[in-house]
C-alpha cells in the first residue's frame, strides 16, 4: 500500500488525475479486502466456538466471551464509515458464513473434545444448518 500512496502523490503532483483516480480505486479495493479478511477471521472464530458448543453440549465462560467479542467486532467492521451501509450486504452473508464454516472445521477439530475428532469425522458430526442458523441469529441477520 505504501507504494500505491507514493504513486498517488506523484500522479497528483504531476497533474495525472486519471492515473490518480485509478490508484484511489485500487487503494479502496485493498482497504475493503482487508476489512473483509478481518470479518472472515472473526466469523471463523465465532463458528469454532459454536461448533465446540454443539459437539460438547456445553458453553464455557471463555467461549461465551469469544463469541460475544466476535459478534461485536463483526458488527463494527462491517459498518462502513458513512454509518448507513455495510461491506457485506444481507444477500451475501450466506456465502461468507458457509465459507467460514468450512474454515472453522479444522481448528474446531483441534479444540473440541480435546482434539479427539479429526476434521472429517467432525464435519460429519456437526449439524451445519443449526450452526449457520445460530450464527445468523447471533449476528442479527434473520
Amino acid at each position: 500500500m505504501t507504494q500505491e500512496l507514493v504513486e498517488l502523490r506523484h500522479s497528483l503532483l504531476e497533474g495525472r488525475y486519471d492515473d490518480a483516480l485509478v490508484l484511489v480505486d485500487e487503494l479502496e479495493g485493498m482497504g475493503k479486502q482487508a476489512i473483509l479478511r478481518n470479518i472472515e477471521s472473526f466469523l471463523v472464530r465465532l463458528l469454532v466456538h459454536l461448533i465446540k458448543n454443539q459437539v460438547e453440549q456445553r458453553l464455557t465462560h471463555s467461549w461465551l466471551v469469544s463469541i460475544s467479542d466476535s459478534i461485536l467486532q463483526i458488527s463494527k467492521l462491517n459498518l462502513k464509515d458513512n454509518q448507513t451501509s455495510h461491506y457485506i450486504k444481507a444477500s451475501d452473508w450466506d456465502t461468507y458464513l458457509e465459507d467460514a464454516l468450512e474454515e472453522a472445521i479444522l481448528p474446531a477439530s483441534l479444540e473440541a473434545l480435546e482434539g479427539r475428532l479429526k476434521p472429517n469425522p467432525l464435519a460429519i458430526r456437526i449439524d451445519r444448518i443449526a450452526l449457520l442458523t445460530s450464527a445468523e441469529q447471533l449476528l442479527h441477520l434473520t
